[in-house]
């Protein structure tokens, strides 16, 4: 599973490696040769050593990967590394359900350590196989009519969205239009535009489930003219309207959010308002917030992907927010005022946006039914993390470092971070260490505190990152600073390992800032800096 929104790190495939794509869709890339459509019913095959990355940038993608070691027979048998089919990846496999029944039923039996099931998880492979050679063995012989028309299947798949007619499939074929759709009905038990029709119809189950889309946009990604000939299409395949169809779907959980309401809300909300700092959070786990404070977007790492968010203000407005026909609402507030006046337009939930990253990650993704690409999302992240700390410090970085985020606000206020922040991601496991004033704000669970100048030097580490205001008046005196001696007389500010950075777009803790920055920080820390306040970011 792939969550939306993601791209893969190019990864290199040691053995042969089968991926059967089941739901969503995406982009596979293989460098220097040839990017392929991907989505559910698709199979492709690698060889190894061939390199890939899978980018989906709409729905979460799912599939399964197999991988297996094929041998040459022979006099001297050995580990056979070529293509099994030469200069293909993908894989024509129909019907698809029945690869799929295999592969579940090797997933089920994988760590079975009896022998008699081993042989039997061999011959479900062996029948694996057979089915791809079947259909995708090139002989030196021309494809027969069905082999030719069961192409054309292949084709519709990856072109539902395009006008199609069973005359231009015909051509493709290579056969007569009469003599197309009793094949085609033989191969599928469906008339060629029923099928098409299907396909249509199953991929926009998904926008429904899983997308905020407008019904007319949805008709349109999934290949229908206009949004009235799809709901009737819809109403005439499954007996519902496609809006009964994603309320039918939409099954009830009760959670308890961060002030202790206990709320009913939708298994898989669609139309989300997200009211807080932390929309990266959000949009790390696949979901683009119908409504947020747009503020909180401006400036960010991410505020290319919030291009439709329709703000609802800060405060929040109540009117605003209806206007949304939200079915969740969540809000970084424990007021309760504000609490009472939205939950009167959808389930509403509080949310504290200053826990740690795991923490609302996980809260987030079983509010939002994102569960496994919250862990997903953590596991790869941990991972990248560790491997970028390591990195530094086997560079030059000396255990037990210190360093310290500081930040003007409301005028000339000086901040030190603490549990928010780009302090977040400064002291994760493995990295840099606070210093004993920053470190009482983190015991105390504060945010941020008020820094007196004349105590700067203990506040200040031996990394010391100044974040730019946007605040004109709070810019100044960050200035004043700077040219100040009591900024240069900073043992960090006199080793060049004083940083200055945008606030608006590094001082968050959101899940994609953080996964940002970890290209910024060896950017930083990975070599001598020249003098004070750079290198800037």
């Amino acid at each position: 599973m792939q969550s939306a929104d993601t791209v893969s790190a190019v990864q290199t495939v040691k053995e042969h490696t089968l991926l059967l794509f089941t739901g969503g869709r995406g982009e596979l890339s293989i460098p220097e040769q040839t990017s392929i459509s991907v989505h559910e019913d698709k199979c492709c095959l690698l060889s190894p050593g061939t390199s890939y990355s899978i980018d989906n940038q709409e729905l979460t993608l799912y599939y399964y990967l197999l991988r297996f070691t094929a041998i040459a027979t022979g006099d001297s048998p050995a580990t056979y590394l070529d293509e099994l089919f030469p200069g293909r990846q993908e894989l024509l496999v129909h019907p698809f359900t029945r690869v799929i029944r295999l592969a579940e039923e090797l997933l089920v039996h994988h760590n079975s350590g009896d022998e008699l099931q081993h042989l039997r998880q061999q011959l479900r492979f062996q029948e694996l196989l057979l089915l791809l050679f079947e259909q995708n063995h090139s002989t030196r012989q021309l494809p027969s009519p069905a082999q030719s028309v069961e192409r054309t299947i292949h084709f519709m798949q990856d072109h539902y969205r395009e006008s199609i007619t069973v005359k231009q499939l015909a051509e493709l074929a290579g056969v007569s239009p009469w003599q197309y759709t009793p094949i085609f009905q033989k191969l599928t038990g469906k008339r060629p535009l029923d099928y098409l029709t299907d396909l249509r119809i199953a991929h926009s189950k998904n926008y429904l489930l899983e997308a905020a889309e407008p019904l007319r946009e949805i008709a349109r990604l999934v290949g229908f003219s206009d949004e009235y000939y799809f709901s009737r299409r819809f109403r005439q395949k499954t007996g519902v309207t496609p809006g009964q169809y994603a309320q039918s779907r939409q099954r009830k959980i009760t959670v308890k959010d961060w002030t202790g309401h206990s709320v009913d809300i939708p298994e898989r909300p669609k139309r989300v308002v997200y009211h807080g700092e932390t929309l990266g959070d959000v949009l790390a786990l696949g979901v683009k917030p119908a409504g947020g404070d747009e503020a909180c977007a401006r400036g960010s790492v991410y505020s290319h992907r919030l291009k439709h968010l329709v703000n609802v203000g800060f405060p929040l407005d109540p009117q605003l927010a209806r206007s949304i026909r939200p079915d969740l609402i969540i809000l970084a507030s424990p007021d309760e005022e504000v609490y009472r006046g939205v939950s009167g337009i959808a389930p509403a939930l509080t949310f504290d946006s200053f826990a740690p990253l795991e923490q609302r990650l996980r809260i987030l993704g079983e509010w939002l039914g994102k569960q496994r690409e919250a862990e997903a999302w953590l596991e790869a992240y941990h991972v990248k993390n560790a491997a970028m700390w390591q990195r530094l410090y086997d560079g030059g970085l000396q255990a037990g470092e210190t360093a310290s985020a500081l930040f003007y606000d409301h005028g000339n206020r000086l901040f030190a971070m603490g549990m928010t922040g780009l302090s977040a991601a400064l002291y994760a496991p493995g990295g840099l260490q606070p210093t004993a004033e920053i470190k009482d704000i983190l015991d105390k669970g504060l945010g941020f505190r008020e820094v007196e100048p004349a105590r700067l030097h203990s506040y200040a580490g031996d990394r010391v990152f100044m974040l730019i205001p946007e605040r004109e008046d709070s810019r100044e005196a960050m200035e004043l600073l700077l040219q100040s001696q009591l900024w240069s007389s900073l043992p960090a500010v006199q080793q060049g390992h004083a940083y200055m950075l945008d606030g608006a777009k590094w001082n968050s803790g959101d899940a994609l800032t953080r996964e940002r920055l970890l290209t910024l920080l060896p950017r930083l820390l990975g070599g001598q800096s020249g003098h004070a306040g750079q290198p800037k970011a």
